[in-house]
């Protein structure tokens, strides 16, 4: 069979010496030969670093954004060959789209939050300006800035086309190049997904790489401006995270590995109701997807013990029901494993967790098989155990990665909480009740041990994306056994890949660095109102003084009537005079933004096209009546908006007093057209 071939310093590499055969699950069929021999690991690394950062940084987050969606585009062209390709790992139709269009999903996800999110500049300023000194003339502000490496990703058989797309996508937003080091058993999928990619010439070249087979002499290379990915057994992410240069150089190192992932059945889900048949669909789900090949999957099923028996039968009917085979015969539930050897080590696996129990279903040894010879497929049964003694510890120790799980009874919430923190850290959990204060008690005992809970309920069911689905919106990791990192998360993900800076100086300096206007920062008050400006025109710093104007007692009494708004303190003078904030009638606040609004707004038709709403207001001194109020609103942010004919405006808005108080501060957002 044909080598896969690598992609590295900018051309496709063949290994120049004769490779590992990969063999088809279902059949056992060579598929084609891995080896990663002549391939130049310093020289991939550089290559990313040299070729791949520059032209990354040279984009904005929203250009880095826009292109995601457009391989997002491209890729969901191409599902069929690819979910095609996917069988021979042992993949169901179903199982395929759980891989590959998750993968898409997550490329949209980032690029619709790094678009939302995310300035349209190369830099992002991290949390609020922090005042250091009296007068306002030093300050400090926390950027971030792409770090100037690769992101190494070593990842697991079981998603071939999701994990490294998830790695792949906030490594891109936030401008850092990529390296693929994907798992042989699989790999082939991999490498047909690069040559999509690289075949698309969407991406800057040097952004993404692929190395197929060994990763050699790969981590003796990095520096301190690299990153490391990785998914796979918590031994191997332990050697790795000690490996000398990792050490040495400060890597940031990120592992997903082992993980007995619990689920919880609360003491109201009796038979017949719908979270007990929520927890059993869900527990069987989670057993033959992927033929149980998630790190999420559901491993220990922490049920009352009064359900117990209810529990195992009706969990026992569901998978009875299960048909297992060629996964390209419609009719087949579950396919078989990634390979003969995962097969044999999952088998290993049950025979330390039955000494701790028994098995209620499956055969371990002899799998019933469709359209499908199961003596050259990776095949095996659902196996479903019962421990009756929740205490022995194989169950919270030894994890069979396949369609394996153990049930276990547990008598209290304060037991069931220790039980399921004996997984020494999980991935994810989940806990099925319709009692809320049980949820709750369950979620604050188990969350120092989990990345990520679901509680499921009646409510949540119908639109509940299942147990062990991960969402590029949410941290992918967890604690411990887990691996101690997390992956995604939304913007927590891009931020993983950049460096945090406190900057200090003077807020000219800040405004310069950051591209956003800092309080004491220069003004440009230039006589032409900046409404009249469009974005080509307007710059940070350009500003409006207008004012004053003086706020009456009639201005209050109008108010109250027109809106409705007759809270006391700008209605009743004694009242108001009694509250210690006030002490006499006051107006509105937002009568003070109306009259700013008023101040500063040019009426006429021009440049902006809406006010689309405000941001962190604050009312800080009180109005009363007589008092003169004057606003200044100067450009604070301007984010032009990729294939639109307008951007975003943020405005800093400051109203003060005749003693010069700031009487309200607060953000203003509008729509510029751009010309």
């Amino acid at each position: 069979m044909a080598p896969l071939r690598s992609y590295v310093n900018g051309r496709w590499h063949t290994a120049t010496e004769p490779g590992v055969p990969l063999h088809d699950a279902v059949t056992g069929e060579e598929v084609a030969t891995v080896s990663s021999a002549g391939i130049d690991m310093a020289a991939a690394l550089e290559h990313g670093r040299r070729v791949g950062g520059p032209a990354l940084r040279e984009l904005t987050f929203h250009q880095r954004a826009a292109l995601l969606k457009a391989l997002a585009s491209h890729l969901r062209e191409h599902r069929e060959e690819l979910y095609a390709l996917s069988t021979r790992t042992g993949s169901t139709k179903g199982d395929s789209m759980f891989d590959i269009d998750g993968g898409i999903g997550v490329l949209f996800g980032y690029s619709s939050k790094g678009r939302r999110e995310l300035p349209n500049s190369t830099v992002c300023v991290d949390g609020a300006v922090e005042p250091l000194s009296k007068g306002g003339t030093f300050a400090g502000q926390h950027i971030l800035t792409p770090l100037r490496g690769v992101a190494v990703q070593i990842n697991a058989f079981n998603f071939p086309v999701w994990g490294p797309l998830e790695k792949f996508a906030p490594a891109f937003v936030a401008g850092v190049p990529t390296l693929v080091k994907p798992a042989s058993q699989t790999a082939y999928l991999t490498a047909r997904l690069v040559e999509l990619i690289i075949e698309s010439g969407l991406l800057p070249e040097g952004s993404l790489q692929l190395v197929c087979g060994s990763a050699g002499d790969l981590l003796d290379h990095l520096t301190e401006q690299d990153l490391v990915g990785f998914t796979g057994s918590a031994s191997t992410a332990q050697r790795l995270r000690a490996h000398p240069r990792v050490v040495s150089r400060s890597v940031r190192f990120n592992a997903e590995a082992d993980s007995l992932n619990c689920s919880i059945l609360g003491p109201d889900a009796k038979p017949g109701t719908a979270e007990f048949d929520l927890f059993v669909k869900q527990l069987c789900t989670e057993m033959t997807v992927k033929a149980g090949q998630k790190c999420t999957a559901i491993r220990r099923a922490f049920v009352p013990a009064d359900l117990l028996d209810a529990v195992s039968e009706a969990a026992s009917a569901r998978l009875a029901k299960v048909t297992v085979g060629n996964p390209a015969n419609p009719d087949v539930r579950m396919g078989a494993l990634a390979s003969l050897e995962q097969r044999e080590e999952v088998r290993r696996s049950l025979k330390a967790l039955l000494e701790a129990g028994r098995v209620v279903f499956g055969d371990p040894g002899d799998p019933q098989v469709v359209d499908a010879d199961p003596s050259r497929g990776a095949f095996l049964s659902p196996i479903l155990l019962r421990a009756e003694d929740p205490d022995l510890a194989q169950p919270h120790e030894v994890e069979a990665f396949g369609p394996v799980s153990t049930l276990m009874p547990y008598t209290s919430t304060e037991q069931v909480v220790a039980l399921a923190a004996r997984g020494q850290g999980s991935l994810a959990g989940s806990v099925v009740t319709g009692d809320t204060e049980f949820a709750r008690d369950v979620v604050l005992g188990v969350a120092p041990w989990h990345g990520r809970l679901l509680v499921l309920d009646a409510d949540s069911a119908k639109e509940s994306t299942g147990h062990g689905s991960p969402l590029p919106a949410l941290v992918h990791g967890g604690p411990g056994r887990a691996g101690g990192g997390e992956e995604m998360g939304g913007i927590r993900g891009v931020f993983h890949h950049m460096q945090r800076t406190a900057v200090q100086g003077s807020p000219k300096v800040l405004t310069a660095v950051t591209g956003q206007w800092v309080a004491g920062a220069d003004r440009n008050a230039d006589g032409v109102h900046p409404f009249r400006k469009s974005l080509a025109q307007l710059r940070i710093g350009d500003t409006v003084v207008a004012g004053p104007r003086t706020v009456t007692q009639d201005d209050i009494d109008h108010f109250a009537e027109f809106t409705g708004d007759t809270f006391y303190a700008h209605t009743d003078a004694d009242a108001a005079k009694a509250n210690p904030f006030f002490g006499g009638k006051v107006a509105h606040g937002y009568l003070v933004v109306s009259f700013a609004a008023g101040l500063f707004v040019s009426p006429e038709p021009g440049p902006v096209l809406a006010n689309y709403g405000l941001e962190n207001l604050r009312f800080l001194t009180p109005t009363y009546p007589g008092d003169e109020l004057t606003v200044t609103l100067t450009a604070k942010q301007i984010t032009p908006r990729e294939n639109a004919d307008y951007g975003e405006v943020r405005w800093d808005a400051d109203v003060t007093n005749g003693k010069g108080e700031s009487v309200a501060k607060y953000d203003v957002l509008t729509l510029v057209a751009k010309a």
